[in-house]
């Protein structure tokens, strides 16, 4: 009995000690790198690894501690780094693109544009249009060299990653804001001629406007003398190429508000504030990523049958909500496409009753019996 009270003994103690031993470790991590120790953490990742003499090109935890202890401070391990950088929600190891415009007028042409995209069915009740006009370059026609296996439950559909290349081929297309409606061509260049060609055919395929707004960016096919040549034509007044000479001066002259056609050049590295865009985006998504075509005549024939759908079907105009102002701040929940499409979000207040009679939400899953009856 002796043996076996005193084991018990030696187990209750040996329990004990090592929970005084756990309970120590922990209270030594919490307190063992104060407020300082952190902000020096975090001062080193915040900075290029080449400010300490670090021949890689972005941090890792083990870059980290090395430069830690390269300038004397306290060894911290790489889990312990991971939790300071992790509470400050700083991802060193991260990286992506940002675009930024250096044009000096950014927010008066900005400014210019989004008044456009506000008022526009307005301006096209009054007998003028708002046009948002680009090309699409570099179409690639790609044929799969092996047949694509369809989707079967539980497994994706596969393609080949093996290719035929038919050559590539070049979209002008312009967006009416208004309507959502597009006028395209497609061909293998766009030089100055072609989209000259294709401005012409969008003025006949649109009604007879008073006005013409053009939003383009500033590629210089869109400013070119055939462009200017172009719209002296259509307003009437005399075309003289000698004060025309220079890119400042046929901007200048596509843009004069008094003209029948006014051209609105996008800000340098702005132009995703030209709509048709967007239209390019839903393009790429829905018809190019997944596209298997026979030849080049087997995608312009598809081209144009995607076109025509989507004209009779699909078109719509795009609810414009920038204003010149960064969209988390100036754009209220209320009015984006997530809010109308999921009724609202955990964290906004459900819309008022205004807003729901002025802004209905638009069904973007259309009934297949309809969409058959419309074909």
């Amino acid at each position: 009995m002796s043996v076996i009270r005193s084991a018990g003994g030696v187990i209750a103690i040996l329990r004990m000690a090592s929970l005084a031993c756990k309970m120590r470790r922990a209270r030594v991590v919490r307190g063992a790198f104060p407020p300082s120790e952190r902000v020096d953490v975090l001062s080193i990742a915040t900075k290029k690894p080449a400010t300490y003499h670090c021949p890689a090109t972005r941090w890792s935890l083990d870059d980290l501690v090395a430069a830690l202890s390269q300038h004397r401070l306290r060894p911290m391990s790489r889990s312990s780094l991971w939790r300071i950088l992790e509470e400050a929600d700083l991802k060193p190891h991260r990286s992506v693109y940002w675009l930024n415009s250096h044009d000096p007028d950014f927010e008066a042409k900005a400014h210019d544009i989004c008044q456009l995209y506000v008022q526009a069915l307005r301006f096209y009740q009054q007998g003028r249009v708002v046009i948002c006009a680009d090309e699409k370059t570099g179409m690639q026609i790609l044929q799969r060299a092996h047949p694509t296996q369809p989707v079967q439950p539980g497994k994706p559909e596969k393609r080949e990653h093996e290719y035929i290349r038919h050559g590539a081929r070049a979209l002008l297309a312009s967006f009416v804001v208004p309507t959502g409606q597009l006028v395209w061509h497609l061909g293998q260049t766009r030089t100055s001629a072609d989209w000259a060609a294709h401005l012409t055919h969008v003025v006949q395929q649109l009604p007879a406007m008073q006005r013409y707004d053009w939003v383009v960016d500033n590629l210089n096919t869109h400013w070119s003398l055939a462009v200017c040549r172009l719209v002296a034509q259509w307003c009437h007044i005399p075309y003289c190429p000698k004060t025309l000479q220079r890119g400042v001066q046929r901007r200048a002259f596509l843009s004069d508000p008094t003209h029948q056609h006014v051209f609105h050049f996008t800000p340098k590295h702005g132009s995703w504030l030209n709509q048709v865009e967007l239209w390019f985006s839903v393009l790429a998504r829905r018809f190019l990523k997944r596209g298997d075509f026979a030849s080049a005549h087997d995608f312009e024939t598809r081209l144009g049958d995607y076109m025509e759908i989507y004209n009779t079907h699909h078109a719509h105009p795009y609810r414009w909500t920038y204003t010149g102002q960064p969209l988390v701040r100036a754009t209220p929940f209320s009015q984006t496409r997530r809010q109308r499409r999921q009724g609202r979000a955990w964290f906004s207040p459900r819309p008022q009753r205004f807003e729901q009679v002025l802004y209905p939400p638009r069904p973007y899953k259309r009934s297949a019996g309809l969409l058959v009856a419309n074909l």
